[in-house]
């Protein structure tokens, strides 16, 4: 133990944050600091009265001054600090994920404040995001390799709070193998990940439960499009052989009675999906929604993001499992495609009511979908811009609500962290009451197990996911 570890003195008069387990210590709570301390290194937090609290890191040149890993004195953040935490988040991912592939290492939260880990395979792709940490990546890394035996470690440290550390942005191979892509299994798809390029660590896996809960949504479909199931018709006999020899299993309505789907014509439909939602995922980055309504039933499904790159792994992910005949692929600005398939709604209902030129030809835009899924990056990060953060949440589901099917579901999230639960719930509400919808929340998710809270830190408390169902007023 070291005898002489300089001490952060804190203010008399400050709020207790710290005693209520909040792992951030601003340079507005410090008084002083007694004894030498180079940037990095731990500290003890005292009280005024010199009462011991907890050790931390020290970075002067940050705003969040010190940042906890110890509510008790430690020695120091070695190689054996670094197992002992990483075997914790091991024991936690096996109770509560499924299969490898989660986020190992979730910062403040894991008690490893700075500190990302997430495992794509064989490959952990790493985040340093503090300097408290960037000073112990030898550590770090032995600790890993220790505990989690990878083929191969990737830093991407390419983050812009970084440099509010005093810290440079850093990319590259830090141990073994690191091959660019790489295959994940999630809920028992395969999907690509591109580690080098991809966004953050190369994955969102922290909406993994909420991409399955929309399992419900996918089927019972069929009777708006005036199919049924019905005893098999007399001339139907070849077109049901075709549909019972069908591998996928989706049409485990061809049970011991015969009973097979029938459109209103009364012709047997083979179509295995007949069931199944028209689905249209918005921000789609990899796929990774439309994989998963795939998966479950869906029909057909729109898969749109503004970057060429995220759509060829989009593509690249849904031929993996074998979807493509169902997905079909928009390269465009998730805002202005909304905003189309609206106004083109709006012009077949006024040339419906002969309110409109009917000279003029209709544009192609006008579409609806039984599920409009909506995913965006954060709109802010910060609290001076939550303003347009609003009104850019309350845009895109205005929009998204109005190109939902009668009696379909809006599948809407943000991760913006000082977007909080009441105020998106609010925006939502404010969009469907411009929109003439009555919405029912079905479903109100956050960040999956392997991104646990801590109770009392907000800014853990970052993901809102609804499911809505929407019905016309």
């Amino acid at each position: 133990m070291e005898l002489e570890r300089a001490k952060a003195i804190l203010q008399r008069d400050r709020k207790k944050r710290l005693e209520a387990g909040h792992p951030w210590v601003f340079a507005s709570e410090i008084n002083r600091v007694e004894g030498e301390a180079t940037p990095g290194d731990l500290v003890d937090l005292v009280t005024h009265q010199g009462r011991y609290l907890a050790t931390g890191y020290w970075n002067p040149r940050s705003q969040i001054t010190v940042r906890i890993v110890s509510y008790k004195p430690i020695a120091s953040m070695d190689k054996a600090f670094f197992v002992e935490r990483f075997s914790q988040c091991a024991q936690h991912r096996s109770r509560f994920v499924e299969g490898n592939d989660c986020r190992l290492v979730y910062g403040e939260a894991d008690f490893l404040p700075g500190l990302i880990v997430d495992r794509f395979g064989g490959v952990l792709v790493v985040q340093l995001l503090t300097l408290g940490m960037d000073a112990r990546r030898d550590e770090i890394i032995a600790a890993l390799v220790e505990v989690f035996a990878p083929q191969g470690i990737y830093e991407r440290s390419d983050v812009s709070v970084r440099e509010l550390e005093g810290l440079e942005q850093r990319t590259g191979v830090l141990y073994g193998d690191c091959p660019r892509i790489v295959e994940i299994i999630e809920n028992g798809l395969k999907m690509e990940v591109d580690i080098v390029e991809g966004q953050k660590t190369g994955y969102f896996f922290d909406q993994r439960e909420n991409r399955a809960s929309i399992a419900p949504l996918m089927l019972g479909w069929g009777a708006r499009s005036g199919i049924k199931l019905a005893p098999l018709p007399t001339d139907g006999a070849a077109e049901a052989k075709a549909a019972q020899s069908d591998d996928t299993g989706t049409l485990a309505t061809l049970n011991e009675e015969k009973l097979v789907p029938v459109n209103a014509n009364g012709k047997v439909v083979t179509f295995p999906f007949w069931d199944g939602a028209t689905v249209l995922e918005c921000f789609a980055h990899t796929g990774s929604f439309t994989l998963h309504a795939c998966k479950y039933g869906a029909k057909k499904v729109t898969c749109l993001d503004v970057s060429e790159h995220a759509i060829d792994t989009a593509r690249s992910n849904v031929i993996r499992n074998g979807f493509e005949d169902r997905v079909e692929f928009v390269v465009a600005d998730a805002f202005e495609y909304l905003r189309k398939q609206v106004k083109g709604i709006e012009e077949r209902h006024d040339r419906a009511a002969g309110k409109s030129d009917t000279s003029k030809p209709l544009s192609d835009a006008g579409r609806k979908w039984d599920v409009v899924i909506l995913d965006p990056p954060a709109f802010t990060k910060s609290r001076s811009a939550i303003e347009g953060a609003v009104r850019g949440y309350k845009d895109i589901n205005l929009h998204g609500l109005k190109l939902v099917n009668e009696g379909g579901y809006l599948v809407t999230a943000s991760c913006s962290y000082h977007m909080r639960p009441d105020l998106f719930l609010e925006t939502i509400q404010a969009a469907a009451i411009d929109a003439g919808k009555t919405i029912r929340l079905i479903e109100w998710r956050a960040a999956g197990k392997d991104h646990p809270q801590i109770v009392g830190v907000n800014e853990g408390h970052y993901l809102k996911f609804g499911i809505f169902e929407v019905r016309s007023r």
